[in-house]
């Protein structure tokens, strides 16, 4: 007959249940709510979300809904505007063609931001990496129904558009940052950002007016993208109990964890295996097997451009959020190193992160000089004894 759970293991138990039931009060204390949310999404009270602007359409009459599905699921209709503010994912190939159906049908498509951009046909938008200020006025470049209706925006220049296929909206004279092209029988309207969409900027100066304009008459169908924030109806039932889901796998893990605590004192105990030389190899071609898989180049470029930034801005005193012209100057006046590329490296360094399209070869090129770059600097002891 087995013999019965000791004191000492009764202790133990009793410990473990009380921390973990400890563990699940805090996790339901503290677990975020979704006004905390810090995206463009119409379920968010916060700054940056667009729950003001939903419910203002609603009151003043309009057909609003929040679009819970796949782009696959939309249907063209001369009389429907889709709003995609702030993107939090990439659209794949079915999703863009899915996209371009509803503008050739008649749909109009407004897009924010660099991510909201890779939804429409047409993808001239470049990243800005040092915006004067968070939120900037820019006057009306083109006559249009909008453009009197709204002869001004407030928005944060964080991106702009580079292409002249599109009719320039509102921008000045280095920058487009708001823009309209026609596809098909719809068509699609293009925002730095989703400032004019947002609670907090949405009583600035202008972009009300320009909301109003830009979705129509009342007759229009205005449709809130949620599923570019996760709220896609696959995942309902999982968003909707994120706390059950986390307690039940840490209940499996604590179970886990008990029975292998067990069966060790219980067990026999065998050496433990010896550690195969080619182990750290397999990582790194494991990890570079993902990346390469995920097409994160822009990832690559990231971590390596922060890595760089690091060690030159604490080399050089600077502050951890200088700019590459900061860096660049820096470099140039205290170490006396003159290279006419190196800002612009910084500079396609920093933008490339932003770019979930960056092609391999650029990717390589980049990190590849930087790299040269901290070599000639110094920067990294160990590496340059090796050369």
């Amino acid at each position: 007959m087995p013999a019965g759970i000791s004191a000492a293991d009764r202790k133990l138990l009793l410990i473990a249940g009380a921390s973990f039931l400890l563990l699940i009060i805090v996790g339901f204390i503290f677990a975020p709510t979704g006004n905390e949310q810090k995206t463009a999404t119409t379920y968010s009270a916060a700054s940056e979300g667009a729950k003001a602007a939903y419910w203002l359409l609603q009151e003043t009459g309009y057909h609003v809904e929040r679009w819970q599905q796949s782009p696959t699921a939309l249907q063209p209709d001369k009389h429907s505007v889709l709003i995609v503010a702030d993107p939090a994912m990439i659209p794949d190939q079915k999703d863009k063609a899915a996209i371009e159906r509803f503008l050739s049908g008649g749909g109009r498509i407004i897009a924010t931001g660099l991510l909201g951009a890779s939804f429409l046909p047409e993808n001239s938008s470049e990243f800005d990496p040092a915006p004067k200020r968070p939120w900037s006025e820019f006057k009306a470049l083109s006559p249009s129904p909008i453009t009197r209706a709204a002869p001004k925006v407030t928005l944060s220049p964080v991106a702009h558009w580079t292409g002249n296929s599109a009719i320039p909206m509102y921008g000045d004279a280095q920058q487009k940052v708001v823009v309209r092209y026609a596809h098909g029988q719809g068509d699609a309207i293009w925002l730095s950002s989703a400032t004019p969409f947002t609670n907090a900027g949405l009583k600035e100066p202008g972009n009300l007016e320009f909301l109003l304009a830009a979705i129509g008459n009342h007759d229009t169908r205005v449709l809130f993208d949620e599923y570019v924030h996760g709220y896609g109806e696959r995942a309902a039932a999982q968003k909707r109990h994120p706390l059950m889901t986390a307690l039940l796998l840490q209940s499996v893990v604590l179970a886990v964890a008990a029975l292998l605590t067990f069966s060790r004192r219980s067990g026999p105990i065998r050496p433990l295996p010896a550690e195969s030389r080619l182990a750290p190899l397999e990582f790194v071609e494991t990890l570079g097997g993902l990346y390469q898989q995920a097409a994160a180049a822009s990832v690559a470029v990231d971590v390596y451009y922060q890595r760089f930034h690091y060690w030159t801005a604490r080399r050089l005193g600077l502050a951890v959020n200088a700019s590459p012209e900061e860096i660049a100057r820096a470099v140039r006046e205290r170490w006396h190193f003159d290279d006419g590329l190196f800002l612009s490296t910084l500079q396609r360094a920093a933008s490339a992160r932003y770019r979930p399209d960056l092609p391999k070869r650029e990717a390589l090129k980049l990190v590849q000089s930087l790299y040269g770059y901290a070599l000639k600097l110094h920067l990294y002891p160990a590496a340059q004894e090796k050369h």
